[in-house]
């Protein structure tokens, strides 16, 4: 606890609102996306501008707090909180601001994809983003960023011209290819390591209104044979054309097999390209066409949905084996909440063709597999969480020995966080140790600060 005068003292020095234990709104203020986390901060300082963000580090460091960082609370392990600390919010920083000439956008770090994408397509343009539109754009810009557009413009990183951030001095830097360009590099993939990012400035690029996307639907019983299918998708697909795969269950608690892929092309050419996708089977329930890209980006929103249960485990995959196709339809049949799913998506085109040192996110070729436990029943936390693990061995002779940061969930430990940021770890702690000696921002996927 931090007495009130404390409190009453970051008040008067910050223009937004500061929130303490005894204040109404306290526990809507710590709540996070994944209902898993019970956390409760000191105090939770919802910036409005960067001085306040400012104000907010020194008085963390000043009364021996950790800091969280709150951009779009969805980290499934819910280091958008914590307990005994002070959390940044950025709740009350959802500005952007569109340059459709320069083709770019600066962003706050509170804002949401799917209101990133709704600014820019006003102009038609985009740049990667989450898959799930309520992801916030921070935590998933500085862990790499898979989306939709991956495979003709790279990962979110691969769009990221600047970021500006305060360190664990209070000083406020910007870090571009110009300026700190050792920063630059290692917060395009090493997380919240290196201080607080408090604007984003993205590449954008020319897309839609209309693509062709969507998702077509087989019955379970055929999940092995559309998979072999999905494997020989992957291995002829145009830049183009990402195609990602998952075990579902229907609303109706029908388990299914989707296929959900974006052209991002010509509507023309995009309806030529899915047309195998829409012939193999055929399906059971065709959803694939043309349709805005703003709706391809808010297609998996209740896959995704808050305030219920998560637990997840995520590898990088050589190949989508017949082995691992055996062990994940085995797996998913045993789920036992219709709200879970197995997803596959791949590294391809634009996004594997960058080398593995050229940001700190190394992860390069491969396809991301994630088991996803979904549930609303406390009492059912145990079954979900032996299925995740369960699972997630079954797959483990196809593992290349890598993970997605922001898929790492509590239990991850150290040799986890490695492998995450794989052969760039070592690069990584040098960076770390010049900006953030005292390992300041460590409520992260640590990366520990090491000199020389």
């Amino acid at each position: 606890m931090i007495a009130p005068a404390r409190i009453e003292d970051l008040r008067s020095r910050h223009s937004g609102p500061v929130i303490g234990p005894e204040d109404t709104g306290y526990n809507a203020a710590r709540r996070v996306w994944n209902a898993m986390i019970d956390r409760r901060p000191a105090v939770i300082a919802r910036c409005r501008s960067e001085g306040d963000v400012v104000v907010a580090v020194k008085f963390a460091r000043a009364n021996g707090l950790p800091i969280a960082i709150r951009g779009g609370a969805h980290n499934v392990a819910g280091r958008a909180t914590c307990d005994d600390g002070l959390v940044v919010d950025f709740s009350e920083m959802r500005g952007i601001r569109v340059d459709a000439g320069a083709r770019t956008a600066r962003a706050e770090p509170g804002m949401r994809w799917e209101e990133f994408d709704r600014a820019t397509q006003a102009f038609g343009l985009a740049t990667t983003g989450g898959t799930v539109g309520d992801t916030g754009i921070a935590g998933l810009t500085l862990g790499g960023g898979f989306g939709w557009l991956g495979g003709v413009h790279g990962m979110t990183v691969d769009n990221l011209l600047s970021a500006d951030l305060v360190l664990a001095s209070g000083e406020v830097v910007c870090a571009s290819a110009d300026e700190h360009a050792d920063l630059f590099w290692a917060v395009r993939g090493g997380g919240g390591n290196f201080g607080v990012a408090t604007s984003f400035e993205y590449r954008l690029h020319p897309v839609g209104p209309m693509i062709v996307g969507g998702m077509v639907l087989h019955p379970f019983d055929r999940a092995q044979e559309v998979l072999r299918f999905y494997r020989e998708c992957l291995a002829s697909a145009r830049d183009e054309l990402s195609v990602a795969a998952v075990l579902v269950t229907t609303p109706d608690g029908v388990k299914a097999v989707a296929l959900a892929a974006a052209y991002i092309g010509p509507v023309h050419e995009g309806e030529k390209a899915v047309e195998p996708l829409k012939r193999f089977g055929p399906p059971a329930l065709d959803m694939m066409g043309p349709l805005l890209y703003v709706e391809q980006q808010s297609m998996l929103a209740n896959a995704m949905p808050p305030n219920v249960l998560n637990y997840w485990k995520a590898d990088f995959i050589r190949t989508v084996s017949d082995e691992v196709i055996a062990a994940a339809v085995d797996a998913y049949r045993m789920a036992p909440s219709p709200l879970s799913s197995i997803l596959f998506f791949p590294i391809h085109g634009a996004a594997s063709r960058v080398p593995p040192d050229a940001t700190a996110y190394p992860h390069r070729e491969g396809v991301h597999m994630g088991m996803y436990a979904l549930w609303t029943d406390p009492r059912a936390n145990g079954e979900n969480m032996a299925w995740v693990r369960a699972a997630w061995a079954a797959i483990q002779p196809g593992v290349t020995g890598g993970v997605y940061v922001n898929e790492l969930d509590n239990d991850d430990g150290d040799d986890r966080v490695r492998l995450a940021y794989a052969g760039n770890y070592d690069r990584l702690t040098r960076v770390k140790a010049k900006y953030d000696p005292e390992n300041v921002f460590r409520l992260n996927a640590n990366i520990p600060p090491r000199a020389g």
